[in-house]
């Protein structure tokens, strides 16, 4: 591209690598709700980023990434992850608290800066929300996961992640002491509430929330993913 993206523009790539990262495309007012913006404000940043063959458009389903616009989220998404490590891990910042600010610390971060902050930090893989931090050459350590609302009633899980890094959610989850490596043990799951043991204790979650939460077996495994370049 011949100018620099704006936050604005970065947010929205690093906002739809996420959905379709869950959902297979990003629909517009999936877009909408995680961006807390008004869906019809969307078309003109689409419309933008596809200018530049960043995103593409499917009618009637949504937005997907085309493989530069997937090589730039992965930037993006790791400039964030070692911005929230810098914050926990030296600065002793509450994991709940620093998702906003490194929302604003990784536009200020140069590829050189985020190689050196990545040494500095012991090329951490996984941000203090359990979320894998993309290599310098777009490489992910995905965690073989399910989600809370999916777990089997009965069997012991370890906490692997957190979808929702928004700061309402992680104080919640941070009040019934859900964070990634919590040993958790669903006891009920229906309706609209989940009832689970964490470390000893039990809390109810509601459904919405418990969606947000990946779980892995103890001993479980990941792999490597990477980004077609």
């Amino acid at each position: 591209m011949e100018a620099p993206l704006s936050h604005e523009a970065e947010e929205y790539i690093e906002t739809i690598y996420k959905l379709q990262k869950r959902n297979g495309i990003a629909k517009t007012k999936d877009l909408a709700q995680a961006m807390h913006i008004v869906p019809g404000s969307i078309t003109n940043t689409i419309q933008h980023l596809e200018s530049h063959s960043l995103v593409y458009h499917e009618p009637y389903r949504g937005v997907k990434l085309t493989r530069e616009g997937e090589k730039i989220a992965l930037e993006i998404i790791r400039k964030h992850r070692l911005a929230e490590c810098l914050l926990t891990d030296v600065l002793k910042a509450e994991w709940s608290s620093v998702h906003e600010d490194a929302c604003k610390l990784e536009h200020a971060l140069t590829p050189n800066v985020t190689d050196l902050l990545d040494e500095k930090l012991g090329h951490p893989k996984f941000c203090p929300h359990g979320n894998p931090i993309p290599t310098k050459n777009g490489v992910v350590e995905e965690q073989c996961c399910i989600a809370l609302t999916e777990a089997n009633m009965g069997e012991t899980y370890l906490v692997a992640g957190i979808l929702n890094e928004g700061h309402a959610s992680l104080e919640q989850l941070a009040e019934a002491k859900i964070k990634p490596e919590a040993e958790v043990n669903v006891v009920k799951l229906g309706g609209d509430e989940v009832v689970l043991v964490v470390e000893g204790n039990e809390c109810c979650l509601n459904r919405s929330l418990a969606a947000n939460v990946l779980l892995k077996k103890t001993g479980g495994t990941s792999h490597a993913t990477k980004t077609q370049r």
